[in-house]
This record gives structure tokens, C-alpha cells and sequence, in this order.
């Protein structure tokens, strides 16, 4: 493998002078989901400002793509403060707009077992009417945009050794399906150590891919929202060259360390070049959007009850007239039944003169709830790091119990692991990793 060279501009994409015309063969990214909660919560003013970047920057890229070269943006509509935005069609309008073709759009499908286990769905699980559908997504969209046409006499006036070296795996190709519309690659789980901590970064084998079908060795690639470094270190590793921009600037040793370069490096005498622009349009954002999600998590955990175990009231308490007016009846049948064994009783009763399947839906729904709650009491009880994995698992599974019900595939047993591992390393409690795990 040749020599690359590589350039980091700390700077907005909205202007990417640095960049000769006509000299880009792919460009690979994953925009700034728009106002992320636990990404980038009020990065952006509005959607109206989060589109005009966008926009500006596609006439930005329309200037330095050569022609018949690939555009592809990860992306995928984006749910804020209860509010559906559709991203993915309105940066496909832009682009269009902007003079690209429309080429392909391929869908990210991400293991079902390794995604946060979500509330949305659940809704269903306890009021199973119409109209309570909110589906979990588990996927992303990789939308591709083309300048104009390719010209096939290219490849007659490469080098062959260029050629051979940027022949498409096969294999590959067929073992892992790249040919169709649906690729299921597993993304960057958040683990508390992983480098890319705080940034929204995508797998390596997204990019990988893409470089490999759509560029020549020594070719040129470009990331305009850089992030951790991610296209760049694998068009290094591949043998293109590439540019990246990023607005952060506190991001720089966290790129310098994952493409293979450090402080040191920048002036060696390495086969691998890198150059770092830093201009006066750079920023420092990490640290502002850490502390924002670190806000948002406080606000998350602040309205979300607290376990905690439902007092005993014994059948005299009840018998003397304790209050019930006024109350539910989820919260009466909680207060006459506060154990698992009133509501076992309870049940078998309701089964034996067939009553109603919605009440004994709901008496099986709260026995799964004082159930999960004897399970935290126990548990959060111990030191925090002496829980044990086998408590941890049972934590985990009580924790989703109303859930995970219907889910056709479960994390695995390493994965509960690596979890676990992660959790122990961590500095928060139990309750408070659970919430977001």
C-alpha cells in the first residue's frame, strides 16, 4: 500500500476553500442529528437553521465533487421533544436541488438485541388499542447523490496496479450481501471508555464499504462533519487520501489519536502525511454538549419514579376504611394488592370465574410490576460493585420487563457481559445506568 496524506480543517463546511474544484471522488457523512437529546440537544436554533447549513454546503460540495463522483450522507429522520422531523427527505431535495442525481438509498438495519431497549413500543404492552403504536427504530438511511455520470473509459487509463489494488472483494460482497438495499451492520455501542464517548459516530464498516465501491486506490475522500475521525482512518487504512472537516476543536487529539497520528507525527518523516488547518470559524462544542446532556439525563432521571417497595397494608387497615376515593384503579388495585402473592391470589381467583381478559391482563401487569420492584429493592440495596453478573442480568431483565415481550432477538450472553463490564466501570449507580443502558 502507497503513501497517503491527509488534511484536517477546523472550520465550518460551509465553506471549504482549502479544497481545489473538481477534486473529490467520494464524500462520506453523518450530519449532526438534528437536536439530538443525548447528542446534540439545541445545537441547533431551529430545523429551519439545521437545513440552511445543509443547503449551503451542498452547493459547497457541488463545487469540489469531480464529475460522476458519490455523495452519500448516514442519516435518518429524527424524533425532538416529541416532534418528527423529515430529514432524510429534506436533505434529498436539497441535494437535488443543489445539482446532484439521486442514485440509491440503502437502509442500516442495526441488530435488534443491541439497540437501547425502548419505552416507545411499550406503550402497546399496556393499553394493546388502536392508536398506541410507536415502533422502535433500528435503523438508519445511507442516501447516495451522484454529479452527473460516470465515465467507464476511466479505468483504461489507470495504472493496473491501481486497478488490481482497488478490485471489490467478492466474497465479501457475497457473504455479507453488500449487493442489496439492506445492510445489517452492528453500530458503536456506548460503552463508559470507548473513545468516541459523547460523539455520535458511526461503525468504520459503513465507510468501508463505500470507499471500497466507489473509489480508486489513491483516490481522494472527504468527510465534512469529521467528528471522531471515523472515513478518515479508514481511508487512510485503504490507501485514499482524504480531507475532514470539524467545527470542534476539542475534538482534535481525539482524531489525531484514531487515524494513527499524535503531536509528534505531524512533522515526521512517516509514509502517512497529515496537515491540521485550525481557522478562525472553529469552535469548542464538546465540552458545552456534554454538560447539555448531562443536563438532559438529569431532567430524564428527575421525572422518572424512583423504585421503591409498595407498603404492606394488611386487611384490617382496609377493613377500618382506608382511603380509596379519589384514586384510580391502577392505583386501588395497587393499594389491595401490595404483594406478589395478594396478586396470585387474586388471579387465580379471577381465572377460576373467568372474568374479564382485561382485568386479568391487568392483574398479570401488576404482578410483573411488584415483581420488578422487590427484584430493585433487592439489588440496589448492595454496594454497587458487588453486584454480582447473575444480579446484574436479573436487574436488566426486571428493569424491561413489560418491554422486551415480543422482541424476536435477545442480547447475547457476551453482550450482557461487555454490558456488565461497562457498568463496573462506570460511576453511576445501578438504577441510574439502567435508564440509559
Amino acid at each position: 500500500m502507497w503513501a497517503t496524506w491527509h488534511k484536517v480543517i477546523f472550520g465550518n463546511c460551509r465553506d471549504m476553500h482549502e479544497i481545489p474544484n473538481e477534486s473529490v471522488h467520494l464524500m462520506v457523512t453523518s450530519p449532526p442529528y438534528y437536536n439530538a437529546p443525548f447528542d446534540y440537544p439545541d445545537l441547533f436554533k431551529n430545523y429551519d437553521e439545521f437545513l440552511e447549513l445543509i443547503r449551503v454546503f451542498a452547493k459547497e460540495l457541488y463545487r469540489v465533487m469531480a464529475t460522476g463522483r458519490i455523495a452519500a450522507f448516514v442519516t435518518d429522520d429524527m424524533l425532538v421533544k416529541g416532534e418528527k422531523y423529515p430529514v432524510v427527505a429534506d436533505i434529498t431535495r436539497i441535494m437535488v436541488d443543489a445539482g446532484f442525481r439521486y442514485r440509491d438509498r440503502i437502509v442500516w438495519q442495526k441488530p435488534e438485541g443491541y439497540i437501547r431497549i425502548s419505552r416507545r413500543s411499550g406503550v402497546v404492552l399496556q393499553h394493546p388499542y388502536p392508536m398506541y403504536f410507536y415502533p422502535d427504530n433500528i435503523q438508519e438511511n445511507i442516501i447516495i447523490f451522484q454529479k452527473g455520470k460516470f465515465d467507464y473509459n476511466y479505468l483504461k487509463n489507470l495504472d493496473p496496479e491501481i486497478l488490481e489494488a482497488s478490485k471489490v472483494d467478492l466474497k465479501k460482497y457475497g457473504e455479507e450481501k453488500w449487493y442489496l438495499t439492506v445492510w445489517k451492520i452492528t453500530n458503536v455501542l456506548p460503552f463508559e471508555n470507548r473513545l468516541e464517548k459523547g460523539i455520535a459516530a458511526f461503525p468504520e464498516e459503513i465507510p468501508r464499504r463505500l470507499i471500497k465501491l466507489f473509489t480508486f486506490a489513491g483516490e481522494t475522500a472527504l468527510d465534512p462533519f469529521l467528528g471522531s475521525g471515523t472515513t478518515m482512518k479508514v481511508a487512510k487504512e485503504l490507501g485514499r487520501n482524504s480531507f475532514g472537516y470539524e467545527i470542534d476543536l476539542e475534538l482534535k487529539d481525539i482524531i489525531l489519536k484514531k487515524v494513527g497520528f499524535s503531536q509528534a507525527t505531524l512533522t515526521s518523516t512517516a509514509a502517512d502525511k497529515i496537515e491540521i488547518v485550525e481557522r478562525e470559524d472553529a469552535k469548542k462544542l464538546r465540552t458545552f454538549l456534554q454538560e447539555r446532556v448531562k443536563n438532559q439525563r438529569s431532567v430524564v432521571k428527575k421525572n422518572t419514579a424512583k423504585p421503591t417497595l409498595m407498603p404492606t397494608v394488611s386487611s384490617a387497615h382496609l377493613k377500618k376504611g382506608m382511603p380509596l376515593k379519589g384514586k384510580s384503579g391502577w392505583a386501588k388495585l395497587k393499594t389491595t394488592l401490595p404483594t406478589v402473592d395478594d396478586v396470585e391470589e387474586r388471579l387465580r381467583h379471577a381465572k377460576e370465574r373467568n372474568l374479564s381478559p382485561s382485568y386479568i391482563r391487568t392483574l398479570e401487569r401488576l404482578k410483573l410490576h411488584l415483581e420488578k420492584l422487590q427484584t430493585q429493592n433487592e439489588v440496589y440495596g448492595m454496594p454497587e460493585r458487588s453486584i454480582t453478573f447473575e444480579q446484574f442480568k436479573k436487574a436488566l431483565a426486571r428493569y424491561y420487563e413489560d418491554f422486551v415481550i415480543g422482541y424476536k432477538e435477545q442480547p447475547t450472553e457476551q453482550y450482557l457481559k461487555t454490558l456488565y463490564k461497562d457498568f463496573l466501570e462506570s460511576d453511576e449507580t445501578l438504577e441510574e445506568y439502567l435508564k440509559h443502558c
